[in-house]
């Protein structure tokens, strides 16, 4: 049992008014004053027996109070006595419980009263800071919830546990300038959940840093988005290797990459387009005797369907489709006559183009209607049998940047659809690490549809996730160029340090007023410490990252010591990047 030695002997100082979440405390002797430091803990006497309430020190001053000498005596009558008030200011975050007879004392992020005035308060440090921690780390560690991610700055004896269960369910927010242990973090994380049996997530990377030889345990697997050198080999998907057919894509997706919508003839070109894919759907499913799905699918369905038939149609209205003229006999030009040829064009360029191979250049493997079972298996399920293993890491580093958000967007708007259609009882949880999701989840939207749709995808996920199980994890170094509608269904937040002063204000803004000015250490963390905030945190508290077993290929290389190093392998290296570089491929 943790032993609190909160005996009237060692009160600093008493409650000298009280508002709804904030206290201001009387502290008469100096030398206990300075002692006080800024977001140091403390316990105040309660209003309810056997409690004690926790708060944080957000503010610490010394008063001077004027006040005139009424002694007739005195020579000088308007002289001042200059008396001094020390008051700290104290956010309440929680409640101390003392549960006599039990094994253990409870802390709850819970305040059902307030001190009365005159309360006594009492500083948790020495025996009652290590009481106290190990009140906190013994309620994680004794459940079946125990993830841990490094230790207490204030008492590096005592472990910092989240609720893995609350961090997954109500979104999360990692945020940390380069250099500040980010990558590490979230390795932190990653290493625990892979250990579980029947953990399930996908991590989005988007530079290969966590698809390399460190990066890999039991329970990890890794996926790469197929590059113009795959395209021809067979069975891919046994091979970790991703394909990401165009029939997945919706119909606005499919026109966000192909339509000009400036082009005069824009409207008739989405009519046709969405008129000849539905055909060939049609087409495809009666092929199949697919009889269940002809009555009710819809152009958005992920239904393969060919796309050179599709082609064919669409040149065949452009360039020589003839109809009724008014006399009897003759024919003329069709409505579509040389309204198509741009869009075809586009259309052309992109299925030729090599580095999106990915989406059109299909085998006929992957135009199977069981093929998107086997994909949605290999992604969502967890571990089976050892067979897959429950952390995904799927690298996106190969994709062009400028189809990017449409790509991973694409990828969580399956996860979240099937996990929609999902029966309630058959439901696995799963959650989605976006890696530099300033990158596909931006705060400014241009005019470019394709980062509005990816964008669209992920909001989605943020606002109605929790519902079907898919949990979201924000990963970025720059929070203020992260959409602040996905930010703001986020519940929890792991900051390390952050130097840019927009970036700051977002995380300051995310915060319950009250626990706002914890973000003022924002910019002074160490490497590897983060400020943790939340319903998966008991108390806000900076804690040390431990460091993970497995590592990230993200450290920052050493400008002046490497180049003070003879490398006789750079020319070597720089040829083989140009010819990775022509055959968009590693």
């Amino acid at each position: 049992m943790a032993i609190f030695d909160f005996d009237k002997s060692n009160s600093v100082g008493k409650v000298f008014s009280v508002d709804t979440g904030t206290v201001i405390v009387k502290v008469d002797n100096l030398n206990e004053l300075r002692k006080f430091q800024v977001n140091q803990l403390v316990a105040l006497q309660s209003s309810k027996a056997g409690q004690h309430l926790i708060g944080l020190i957000s503010k610490i001053t010394r008063k001077v109070v004027d006040d005139k000498d009424t002694d007739d005596t005195t020579p000088h009558d308007d002289v001042f006595f200059q008396l001094s008030e020390n008051l700290i200011k104290v956010t309440l975050i929680g409640t101390l419980f003392d549960k006599k007879g039990e094994k253990r004392d409870v802390f709850q992020r819970n305040i059902d009263s307030v001190p009365e005035i005159d309360a006594e308060c009492y500083p948790l440090q020495g025996n009652n800071l290590t009481s106290f921690m190990g009140t906190i780390s013994k309620v994680s560690e004794e459940g079946e919830k125990s993830l841990s991610i490094g230790k207490y700055s204030i008492d590096n004896d005592a472990e910092a546990y989240l609720d893995g269960d609350k961090l997954f369910q109500r979104h999360a927010v990692i945020v940390g300038s380069t250099g500040s242990g980010k990558s590490w973090c979230v390795a932190k994380l990653i290493e625990q959940i892979a250990d579980l049996p029947m953990a399930n997530g996908l991590l989005f990377d988007i530079h290969g840093e966590y698809s390399t030889d460190e990066f890999k345990k039991e329970g990890i697997e890794h996926f790469r988005v197929a590059n113009p050198g795959d395209l021809a080999k067979e069975n891919k998907l046994d091979n970790n290797v991703l394909m990401l057919p165009y029939w997945l894509l919706t119909y606005e997706e499919m026109l966000a990459m192909l339509l000009d919508r400036s082009d005069n003839n824009a409207p008739n070109q989405a009519m046709i387009f969405s008129k000849t894919v539905t055909e060939e759907k049609e087409k495809y499913l009666k092929s199949k005797n697919a009889d269940e799905l002809l009555a009710s699918f819809t152009i958005d369905s992920p239904v393969p369907y060919k796309l050179e038939e599709v082609l064919n149609k669409l040149r065949y209205y452009d360039e020589d489709e003839e109809v009724p003229g008014a006399k009897a006999g003759t024919t003329k030009a069709g409505p579509m006559r040389s309204r198509l040829t741009r869009f075809i064009q586009r259309l052309e360029a992109k299925k030729q183009d090599k580095r999106l191979g990915f989406l059109f250049d299909v085998t006929e493997s992957e135009m199977q209607l069981d093929w998107m079972e086997k994909f949605c298996s290999a992604l969502m399920l967890g571990k089976d049998n050892n067979q897959r293993n429950g952390i995904k890491v799927i690298d996106f580093s190969e994709v062009p940047s400028d189809i990017l958000p449409l790509i991973i967007g694409l990828v969580g708007r399956i996860i979240f659809s099937v996990q929609q259609w999902t029966p309630k009882e058959n439901r696995h949880p799963i959650s989605l690490f976006c890696d530099e999701a300033h990158l596909y989840i931006p705060e400014r939207i241009t005019s470019d549809s394709v980062e509005k749709l990816g964008l669209n995808n992920f909001e989605r996920i943020a606002k109605e996730g929790r519902k079907y199980g898919v949990g979201l994890v924000v990963i970025s170094q720059r929070p203020s160029e992260v959409n602040r509608t996905i930010l703001s269904q986020c519940n929890n937040f792991i900051s390390l340090r952050l130097t840019n002063i927009d970036d700051q204000s977002v995380i300051k803004r995310l915060l319950p007023d009250n626990l706002s000015g914890l973000t003022d250490v924002v910019p002074v963390l160490d490497i590897g410490e983060a400020l943790v905030v939340g319903d998966a945190s008991l108390l806000p508290s900076r804690i040390n990252i431990d460091e993970p077993s497995i590592k990230p290929s993200s450290a920052t290389l050493d400008f002046w010591k490497e180049w003070s190093k003879p490398k006789e392998k750079v020319q070597q290296g720089l040829i083989q990047a140009i010819t990775n570089l022509r055959k968009q491929g590693k």
